[in-house]
């Protein structure tokens, strides 16, 4: 049996699950603990990624002793109960350490991702990590419809429980695998190809500018949307947040149906994604609809071409090694966004993201050009495909 399936479905759970609450961060914590500030909110979220990018590596030395199925039976585990304990907390400082010791069980989910690529050929690096970023967008979709669905319709305190059932699901999976003899085998270590090591960390740079500006307008987008539209309705302006992802989805989906390669560059890609964050910077309803189309375009092809980049500097032996460090930058670029966010928002409103974040794909072209291009030009090693140049 392929844990192919298997491992993809436990990182949707897993993603719909962490996305239930990202876009309506400021209702919940105005309606569970009578919050309004965004720089609270903005500290809030930029903790919860600072804590998820110190576990990782952490959670990726262990996944090599212990193995990455049965790592995750144990956090996923603890993620669980943590996340019962969230639904019932009422005191807003319990709420930040337990949620947040939740995160750093969670996130050993994202070994997930690596471990995967160790099951399939470097030709088929590609349409995999497409198909992951499908998931990541389309968990999107899902989650966020399902978060404004319980924060319409019943309490906040709901989405842990939502989220507990989801961890439950995952350490299901992962005994189903280990039942079934799929547990990871050891990889050994190996030193870095000369000057892979430096390329990972000028590609971390490129990541944490376009992750960033990915990053920088969603916490508040919830509600610069019911400004925006005067329409009401969290499933509504979830539905309108998730637009990205239905066009990951559908941009796969014609990838596979015409075997077209995703080729490397990326900065046409950024110039269509600064183009719909001015869209939706612009404030009228027909404009951040097609700016949201844009933008899910924009994320989904630069997102695929810099993580194939990735696999392709590193090694299997090294794959959850490199990753974990390149989680390192994303999430840098996820913290400085989340703390930014809430104090641009209070200072310049709500269309201030959007702006800011198109000078950073701006900047994020820029920074590939100066930084990838000589790890582009070096010539592929034996028996892997050597990449399109920019």
């Amino acid at each position: 049996m392929s844990p192919t399936p298997w491992l993809v479905a436990v990182t949707a759970v897993a993603v719909v699950s962490d996305a239930m609450l990202l876009p309506f961060y400021p209702q919940f914590f105005a309606e569970r603990f009578g919050v309004a500030d965004p720089s609270h909110v903005g500290g809030y979220l930029a903790m919860s990624c600072l804590v998820v990018m110190l576990a990782l590596p952490v959670w990726a030395r262990l996944a090599r002793r212990l193995g990455t199925l049965r790592l995750l039976i144990a956090t996923q585990l603890v993620a669980g109960g943590l996340s019962l304990s969230c639904a019932v907390i009422t005191s807003l400082p319990w709420f930040w350490g337990l949620s947040l010791a939740m995160l750093v069980a969670k996130a050993s989910y994202l070994l997930v991702y690596p471990y995967l690529m160790h099951f399939a050929p470097r030709d088929r690096h590609a349409s995999l990590i497409g198909l992951l970023s499908v998931v990541v967008h389309a968990g999107g979709i899902l989650g966020a419809v399902i978060g404004g669905l319980v924060l319409e319709h019943w309490q906040a305190a709901q989405v842990f429980r939502v989220m507990a059932v989801s961890d439950a699901l995952q350490v299901a999976v992962c005994l189903l695998l280990l039942r079934r003899g799929r547990a990871p085998h050891a990889a050994p270590a190996t030193p870095p190809a000369p000057g892979t090591s430096g390329a990972i960390l000028r590609l971390g740079l490129v990541m944490l500018l376009f992750t960033f500006s990915a990053t920088l307008a969603r916490p508040f987008f919830a509600q610069y949307w019911a400004l925006a539209s005067g329409l009401p309705g969290e499933v509504l302006a979830g539905a309108v947040f998730a637009i990205p992802g239905g066009v990951a989805v559908a941009l796969l989906a014609l990838d596979l149906l015409g075997r077209r390669p995703g080729g490397e560059a990326i900065v046409l890609p950024l110039a269509i994604g600064l183009t719909g964050l001015l869209l939706q910077a612009s404030g009228e309803i027909a404009a951040i609809l097609a700016g949201r189309v844009l933008f899910g375009w924009a994320l989904f092809r630069v997102t695929v071409r810099l993580e194939v980049r990735l696999f392709q500097l590193s090694t299997p032996a090294r794959y959850a090694s490199d990753f974990s460090k390149i989680h390192v930058f994303q999430g840098l670029g996820v913290l400085v966004a989340s703390w930014g966010a809430g104090r641009l928002v209070d200072a310049q409103g709500l269309a201030s993201p959007f702006l800011v974040a198109a000078l950073g794909f701006a900047l994020c072209a820029l920074a590939h050009r100066l930084l990838l291009a000589r790890a582009e030009a070096t010539p592929a090693r034996p028996n892997e495909p050597v990449s399109a140049r920019t």
